[in-house]
């Protein structure tokens, strides 16, 4: 969670009990606002009402009120990995209602906006139900999660050859066919021939994975943002 909200463009972070006091405008014909506490109490009552807990939150606004991001972390888990969530809305019409999910989320006030699937995208319409919209969203953040987890069980079993791994960290940096900066490939190659974590010893598709996204984090949050992003389609021509 700690890396699921950035801001850069000016947005400040506010706490939940601070959402209902930002002014909402008032509906058009075409274009139906959604106060931001109440776009939050629909994801939260979604949440609850199938047993989902929110183990952590975090909100910020546009310095105008006009918009609102999000991240939240939940009670999901498998073998280690817990399941995000993030959205984000405007008033202004910048952009569509949104949430994503995953076990890797990023959501930044200068429109960055990524997870591992969609769960959401919706237009202001004036026919626009909130609570049944995110009923909708938080049934499909459930199914896709399964999906998500599936996957890292298939790259956890995944042995990786030693020359196999280097052909690929080559590949991403010196070929580059992974949008990320060249001089991290030294630092990927150690991160995974000398693992600091247990659970990252074993010579398989998902340890090489995390040295790449624990290489990332020694980049500023725009850039691991983007490296991050493209990593999985990146890896998964792999396997």
């Amino acid at each position: 969670m700690s890396n699921a909200l950035m801001l850069h463009a000016g947005a400040q972070k506010i706490g939940r009990q601070d959402l209902p006091a930002i002014p909402c405008p008032a509906p058009t014909e075409t274009h139906k606002p959604i106060p931001h506490h109440l776009l939050v109490e629909s994801i939260i009552q979604a949440l609850t009402y199938r047993k989902i807990d929110v183990v952590s939150e975090e909100y910020a606004v546009s310095l105008d009120g006009a918009r609102i991001f999000g991240a939240l972390a939940v009670n999901i888990e498998h073998d280690g990995i817990r399941l995000a969530i993030s959205f984000r809305n405007s008033h202004d019409k910048s952009f569509s209602l949104g949430l994503i999910a995953g076990y890797r989320v990023f959501c930044c006030d200068n429109l960055a906006f990524h997870g591992d699937f969609v769960a959401l995208a919706r237009k202001h319409s004036k026919n626009l139900d909130i609570v049944e919209t995110m009923a909708i969203g938080i049934d499909r953040i459930q199914r896709k999660f399964d999906e998500v987890t599936q996957q890292v069980d298939v790259w956890r079993g995944y042995e990786l050859p030693d020359a196999e791994a280097k052909v690929i960290i080559y590949r991403a940096f010196i070929e580059d066919e992974l949008e990320a900066p060249k001089h991290l490939a030294k630092e990927v190659h150690q991160l995974y021939f000398e693992p600091t974590y247990d659970e990252f010893k074993p010579r398989t598709l998902w340890s090489l994975s995390n040295a790449f996204t624990s290489a990332f984090k020694l980049l500023d949050p725009v850039p691991q943002f983007k490296a991050t992003a493209n990593l999985a389609p990146f890896m998964e021509q792999f396997h």
